[in-house]
């Protein structure tokens, strides 16, 4: 297993999961529910910068390997997906949404790979329309984990509005992978 600053970063991103859920088991006299989201919403910016700062630098360091191209998106849906089982823990989003993010996120990881074992994986390369999915989920993320206004803007609102919108995006993108993929499919399937 190779050892870099990108991969020590993606590790960093794992790490920081059972903190995200360990803030909401504070108890109450040492942390306000207030801080409490505060910190979680911290931690998971935290964990998306380090997701952008590790691809910049494995390509800027020239640090890129096959270990951390597929620790990479593990770690990704990791936070995220822990993420999202605390904010229905939280009562801050529905589970049926959580379910659909999670569901394509395992969907597609697992078509990636077969696609990947079967010499086709440029079949489903990232889209624009995964990205947009992704830059949604992980605006709307944040702003559920926040909870209260700020500046008189009601985050919630605007996070819940921007789940719903990933989660639209997310069943979009998952059939656009699915339609890429399915000539493939169909040829394997035949033998």
């Amino acid at each position: 297993m190779p050892f870099n600053i990108p991969i020590l970063l993606t590790w960093l991103r794992i790490v920081l999961i059972p903190l995200l859920i360990g803030i909401y088991y504070v108890p109450e006299p040492w942390a306000s529910l207030q801080e409490r989201n505060l910190i979680a919403t911290l931690v998971f910016v935290v964990a998306g910068l380090t997701d952008w700062f590790d691809g910049y630098l494995a390509r800027a360091l020239n640090q890129t390997s096959a270990f951390g191209a597929f620790l990479d998106p593990v770690a990704d849906k990791l936070m995220v997906a822990t993420a999202l089982i605390m904010l229905v823990q939280l009562d801050r989003t529905n589970a049926v949404i959580a379910a659909v993010i999670i569901g394509r996120e395992i969907t597609i990881s697992a078509l990636r790979e077969w696609m990947a074992q079967i010499g086709a994986s440029k079949s489903v390369a990232v889209s624009m329309i995964g990205k947009i999915k992704t830059t949604a989920q992980m605006a709307a993320i944040p702003l559920l984990l926040l909870q209260e206004p700020v500046a008189g803007i009601d985050v919630m609102a605007a996070g819940t509005w921007l789940i719903y919108i990933a989660a639209v995006l997310t069943l979009w993108s998952m059939g656009y992978y699915m339609r890429m993929a399915w000539p493939q499919i169909v040829q394997h399937a035949k033998k």
